[in-house]
């Protein structure tokens, strides 16, 4: 597992007051992003290099005018897709939201993709990667600005986690704060890793019978202990 997944964590909270922990991509993580993007927005732009070197002086402008649009726009069209992350970040398997979780908007993709001039100075990103070691969510000065984070997607594996299981009655009876806890946790699988669905499910251990036990087993027995406490029985 990439050792930037278990650096930290932010919790936070959507408009539907549902909380949802996030994992903040490190310094690593997303210089290689930025870096596969540039070989990709360079090989892009000699194609159209080559296409416009036979239009003249047309071609010379019509390629200023793309290498602007490439320069300052082709992370906010990425960004504003369904993947929220551009061909760089999605091959490092980190993308953009907001603070709150949500799909990060226009206006806000716009804003930290603008102030990536003022994250350059004083040179090759130096606010950047100072403002990103500082600060536990690793955010530079356009995040900061646009409330944006740059975040790991969450594992196929822990969005399976539930489509198979069994409701499962608990093995003892639960207060309605131990109800609601198991709840939230299933409610929150899908956003978290396996390693660290495992740790949050071994401490419920107890309501499946499970009580000092740890590992994948026990998370789904967990798991469907929360699909019996919804009514699905």
């Amino acid at each position: 597992m990439n050792k930037d997944v278990l650096d930290t964590v932010v919790s936070a909270e959507t408009p539907e007051g549902i909380a949802i922990e996030l994992r903040p991509a490190g310094l690593s993580s997303r210089c290689y992003a930025y870096l596969l993007d540039m070989l990709i927005r360079f090989g892009l732009l000699y194609v159209i290099m080559v296409g416009t070197a036979l239009m003249g002086g047309f071609g010379m402008g019509l390629m200023l005018i793309l290498l602007f649009l490439f320069e300052w726009f082709y992370p906010v069209v990425f960004e504003l897709s369904r993947w929220g992350a551009t061909p760089g970040k999605r091959v490092l398997g980190i993308k953009v939201v907001m603070d709150n979780g949500l799909p990060v908007t226009p206006a806000a993709s716009i804003t930290r993709n603008l102030l990536r001039a003022a994250d350059f100075m004083p040179a090759l990103y130096g606010f950047a990667i100072v403002s990103m070691l500082i600060r536990r969510d690793f955010k530079r000065l356009g995040d900061i600005a646009a409330n944006t984070l740059v975040v790991y997607r969450a594992p196929a594996a822990a969005k399976s986690t539930l489509t198979d299981l069994e409701p499962l009655a608990p093995v003892v009876a639960l207060k309605p704060e131990d109800q609601a806890a198991i709840v939230a946790l299933a409610a929150r699988a899908s956003r978290l890793t396996p390693d660290r669905l495992d740790e949050l499910a071994a401490l419920a251990a107890w309501v499946s019978g499970d009580a000092g036990r740890s590992g994948p087993d026990v998370t789904r027995r967990v798991l469907a202990v929360a699909q019996w406490l919804l009514g699905k029985r």
